[in-house]
């Protein structure tokens, strides 16, 4: 599957781009254009960003990396001003040395008035720092005067001592560009990997060039004045007319968004052996375990060891009491919003206050779970919105959840959400792959997506008027990543707001006598029922009637509807939709024809579904099942996958035909 998301970039081009891309070049022409030329649809549009990486020596802590972006963003329409809010965020999990920092030096928002071009600086007022977990930070520049025609500009930099990986520089966003460039200048003592996610067409080259760099050596109590000369390796990536990123459903777009990353490889400095950088993860885990907001804070047990014992006390199985030990972390603590792998108060507090980040809440349950004799371990992981981990880093996991082992099989929790239940974690958790580390700061992969089947049961029972009117009563059961799902929208909803919801779902039909049980027995199905009416199912000409069998739950188009497909579709959790559907024709009617039966298979039964509907006096039985059985289908399936879907729409849309006697 990886050979979807990384490609690495092997291809030399001579191609360059002879027009110059520079801050404070803002013409009326620009200001007066109302649409994108090649996206007439864009909200908004990046006229150019560029980037600049470069290596600096210092005297003291050797060389560190600075990365200047240039941005110019036209804004077109009023859903485009979000861009005015741009958001920097950098990485601060290192050391005071080498944590990064961001400089803004150039803000500026151009609107044209009265013939006239007008230029507004963003204040100081308009940029702050805000904290998004203890390993990341956000610089938010807010742009002053912004409206429909606006440009702004920005200039910043980040610098960091951290040379293990380089900033992240994103080709591709959901409005086009019109240019981009990222030029990497780097020593020849450092040898790194670019790797490139989606699969945009960038022009690349490479050359070699001669440079140096001057520091000061302490000699004595005195320090002399020397210069280094070196090569440097000079590398470009650049596009024109970069499209808009097109979300498809079933897929996580963060994911496969174009962008490029860099990770060290070899450190080969004068006169020295060439290092090959531990950037494995047996390493990149054994400096998280070994921090002191990691591993120092997962071995603490102390502060609930006295209570361990009472919630453990009478159970007669481990997976009884990892049910106890989980459920008492879940209730009692609250999560504060906040990701992150590391502590930030520590779990001492943390349990104290009953309140506390992703990493104290889990880590917290790790070591209870522990202390409590079982085999529980911390788990790293990359949340969906945060992208996938393309290789060995500390930098990009962002979340930590809880693995126990347990008769070979490993049971994940995450004790943040108050929904999730054994081996059903909250969406925003299954992203592919994770980290589990082991005692000694070892590590090992976890498959995040689950591999069991959520199941959705709708039994119905309507009876057809002679008007062509449809009425009845439905029972519907939500099971696991269903529940979940239900709980995590509509738990909390007042019941006429989710009616609106319902009938509207339901092609707009009344519902009423509405009754719903099970959301708030965690780890239970919830089932809803109510009874309904529905006056446009059926469709009367002549002395004939038509409706599908599946009433309002008929699907009316395939869902896949690109010709390819460049990325894993992404169903999020194995499902099947069961159907039991029993209808009652008018009297003074018979069945003239009714659906044929069939079966239907995707190749290595990634989906399959079974459709059998059959009559027997006044009354036709429709039982269906339409199984999704894996999280994430391969795009060599999309073409295969597409069709079984245009199957599955054309055999819901069949009609019964009942004829007037």
């Amino acid at each position: 599957m990886k050979k979807f998301i990384i490609v690495i970039l092997l291809v030399f081009a001579n191609h360059f781009y002879a027009q110059k891309y520079e801050l404070g070049e803002v013409t009326k022409e620009e200001l007066l254009e109302k649409k994108h030329p090649a996206d007439t649809s864009a909200v908004a549009a990046i006229l150019f960003k560029k980037a600049k990486t470069t290596f600096t020596l210092s005297d003291e802590d050797g060389f560190f990396c600075n990365t200047e972006f240039l941005i110019k963003i036209k804004i077109y329409k009023k859903q485009g001003l979000d861009w005015a809010n741009f958001e920097i965020p950098f990485y601060v999990g290192f050391d005071e040395v080498n944590d990064e920092m961001v400089t803004v030096s150039k803000a500026f928002t151009y609107n044209l008035v009265d013939g006239k071009i007008e230029k507004t600086k963003v204040t100081s007022e308009g940029k702050y720092v805000e904290k998004l977990n203890e390993l990341w930070k956000t610089k938010l520049i807010t742009f002053p005067n912004v409206k429909e025609g606006s440009i702004i500009e920005l200039k910043y930099t980040i610098k960091s001592g951290y040379l293990t990986t380089l900033p992240e520089f994103k080709f591709q966003y959901d409005i086009p560009v019109n240019f981009m460039e990222y030029i990497t200048k780097i020593p020849e003592f450092y040898i790194y990997k670019p790797m490139v996610t989606g699969n945009l067409d960038i022009q690349f080259k490479e050359k070699m060039e001669e440079t140096s760099a001057n520091f000061n050596e302490r000699v004595g109590l005195a320090k002399q004045s020397r210069t280094i000369s070196f090569r440097q390796i000079v590398s470009t990536y650049s596009m024109k007319d970069v499209p808009s990123f097109q979300k498809e459903d079933f897929v996580n777009s963060d994911n496969y968004c174009g962008k490029i990353e860099h990770e060290l490889q070899i450190i080969r400095m004068p006169n020295e052996q060439p290092k090959k950088i531990a950037t494995d993860w047996e390493s990149v885990t054994k400096s998280i375990y070994n921090d002191s907001n990691f591993g120092k804070e997962l071995n603490k047990n102390a502060y609930f060891s006295t209570t361990i014992d009472k919630i453990v006390e009478q159970t007669d199985t481990d997976e009884v009491k990892i049910k106890k030990v989980f459920n008492y972390i879940k209730g009692s603590m609250n999560w504060d919003g906040k990701n992150g792998y590391m502590t930030r108060k520590g779990v001492e507090v943390a349990f104290k206050e009953k309140t506390g980040n992703v990493a104290e809440i889990n880590l917290m349950l790790t070591a209870m779970l522990r202390l409590a004799g079982l085999d529980a371990k911390p788990v790293l992981i990359s949340t969906r919105e945060n992208g996938l981990v393309l290789f060995p880093n500390r930098t990009k996991f962002n979340y930590l959840i809880t693995a126990v082992v347990l008769d070979k099989k490993t049971i994940l929790l995450d004790a943040t959400n108050k929904n999730s239940t054994l081996n059903i974690l909250p969406i925003r958790a299954l992203n592919w792959y994770g980290r589990m580390i082991n005692g000694d700061g070892t590590s090992s992969e976890v498959y995040l997506m689950p591999e069991f089947i959520s199941t959705q049961n709708i039994k119905l029972n309507a009876t057809v008027k002679p008007d062509g009117i449809i009425e009845g009563t439905v029972t519907e059961q939500y099971n696991d990543y269903n529940a979940l799902y239900y709980r995590e929208r509509y738990g909390k909803m007042a019941t006429e707001s989710y009616l609106e919801i319902l009938e509207k779902n339901k092609k707009n039909t009344e519902i009423s006598d509405f009754s719903v049980v099970g959301t708030n027995e965690i780890g239970k199905p919830i089932v809803e029922t109510y009874s309904f009416k529905n006056t446009n199912a059926v469709e009367i000409i002549g002395n004939k009637m038509f409706f599908s069998p599946l009433l309002f739950y008929v699907q009316n188009e395939n869902p896949f509807k690109s010709e390819t497909r460049e990325f894993p579709v992404d169903f999020i959790f194995p499902n099947s939709d069961e159907y039991k559907i029993n209808i009652t024709i008018p009297q003074g009617f018979v069945i003239e024809s009714l659906p044929t039966n069939n079966q239907l298979n995707m190749k290595d039964n990634l989906v399959t579904v079974d459709y059998q509907v059959n009559a027997k006096n006044n009354t036709i039985q429709l039982t269906m099942f339409l199984s999704i059985n894996s999280a994430i289908v391969s795009p060599d399936y999309y073409q295969e996958l597409k069709s079984i879907f245009n199957d599955i729409v054309k055999k819901e849309n069949e009609k019964i035909v009942l004829k007037k006697i």
